[in-house]
């Protein structure tokens, strides 16, 4: 299905099969049991079965429409969008940079959206395949989902943990491998080819590292109070609590985990409670309450609260561009993170109806290297937005659905 309207690809975004990356790659230390190093016989490193290697990052849109159950993954560099599985009722849309996970009463669906990237530090590969509806996981509405390159941990609300073989969802096949022993307050999250969990001792929610069959293996001197969202970046994994986060790293084996306070007193509906951030970013976005914004610059190990409006969404690509922030009048704003100033302001994108959900299907931002995407569910679009020429939308992508939810996969 094409869509209609003006759906240009971007210039730069040029499709092309490569097998010559064996250069520069060849002697680097790889985690991922799916990117083999190159072989005598010609299988170049980073090769994936049945996957295509392009030189350009291949972003695709995840998208549903909860009341007709409609799903659509929209590529971005052809501007195509092609029909998926049909979910009615979701209630919140997640993704781990390949699979997006519609999650509902019933439980929760997983889509393949046939695009990714494989980071190996210093490059990254790019791939892209057929696009699947893999089928569904017995998990509510209220699980939560964290992959790495070989295992994904599904947390019950029950804090209850199922782990997946990566590589039989990437074959189209949902296999869980292993059921962990107990309960873990908050997601349990693969990290260092071993699993982040909190557990309850006493009444503290207190960090373990756990191996692949569950087995704590090592605990770092840290609790926890509260704990609140989670992410994923190059220097490390963050996880929130009451008091700030901390970040958890592995070196040779060892994980340590480091506090990053607020340094303040920070009223319980002012904390960050779920990070938003370009994927593999070391600059994270949450909302400080209803009218500002928390940046933690996990580099500096700093945060800062940005005063704006009263806030819908937050994101921003990292470092040196703009805080992001879909405003309830409808715009996009744009603010330097070092001085809090308002630089940029967009039009009014969206209508006041769908800005002020409260029901967990509010529009989001996404982020990757060169764009933001916002999306319209009344409008049936989708905003492209430039976020460092001056937040110009630089494409208005039509569709035939309502996008309620939005994930961005192939970062």
């Amino acid at each position: 299905m094409t869509v209609p309207g003006n759906v240009t690809p971007r210039a730069s975004a040029v499709l092309v099969l490569t097998a010559l990356l064996t250069v520069g790659c060849a002697g680097e230390k790889d985690n991922s049991p799916r990117t083999p190093m190159s072989s005598a016989s010609g299988t170049p490193h980073g090769y994936v079965e049945g996957a295509r290697e392009a030189a350009e990052q291949q972003s695709r849109l995840l998208l549903n429409d909860p009341r007709g159950g409609d799903s659509r993954v929209l590529d971005l560099v052809s501007g195509t969008a092609h029909e998926t599985a049909s979910v009615k009722g979701a209630v919140r849309l997640g993704t781990d940079g390949r699979f997006g996970y519609l999650h509902s009463s019933g439980g929760t669906h997983v889509i393949d959206g046939g695009a990714w990237m494989v980071d190996h530090g210093d490059h990254v590969h790019y791939y892209s395949a057929a696009i699947r509806d893999v089928g569904g996981l017995p998990a509510g509405r209220g699980a939560q989902v964290r992959s790495d390159a070989a295992v994904t941990a599904v947390t019950g609300e029950d804090g209850r943990t199922v782990l997946y073989d990566r590589g039989e969802l990437e074959k189209g096949t949902i296999a869980p491998s292993r059921t962990l022993t107990g309960t873990h307050t908050g997601a349990v999250v693969p990290y260092g080819e071993h699993l982040l969990a909190f557990e309850d001792e006493g009444g503290t929610a207190r960090l373990a590292v756990l191996d692949r069959t569950g087995r704590r293996v090592a605990s770092p001197e840290a609790d926890c109070e509260e704990p609140r969202g989670d992410a994923v970046t190059r220097r490390g994994v963050v996880l929130g609590c009451a008091d700030g986060a901390l970040l958890v790293r592995e070196e040779k084996g060892a994980f340590t985990a480091e506090r990053i306070p607020y340094g303040e007193d920070v009223p319980a509906a002012e904390r960050a409670a779920s990070f938003r951030q370009r994927p593999g970013g070391d600059t994270l976005t949450a909302p400080a309450g209803d009218a500002a914004v928390w940046v933690l610059d996990v580099t500096e190990r700093t945060w800062t609260r940005v005063e704006t409006g009263p806030v819908v969404a937050a994101n921003t690509a990292g470092k040196g561009s703009p805080l992001l922030v879909l405003e309830t009048d409808g715009a996009l704003h744009g603010y330097d993170v070092a001085t809090g100033r308002q630089t940029a302001r967009t039009k009014p994108l969206l209508t006041a109806h769908q800005r002020a959900r409260t029901d967990g299907s509010a529009p989001v931002i996404e982020v990757d290297r060169s764009r933001a995407y916002v999306n319209d569910a009344e409008g049936r679009r989708v905003f492209e937005i430039d976020y460092n020429d001056g937040l110009r939308v630089a494409r208005t992508l039509a569709l035939d659905i309502a996008p309620v939810l939005m994930a961005e996969t192939g970062r």
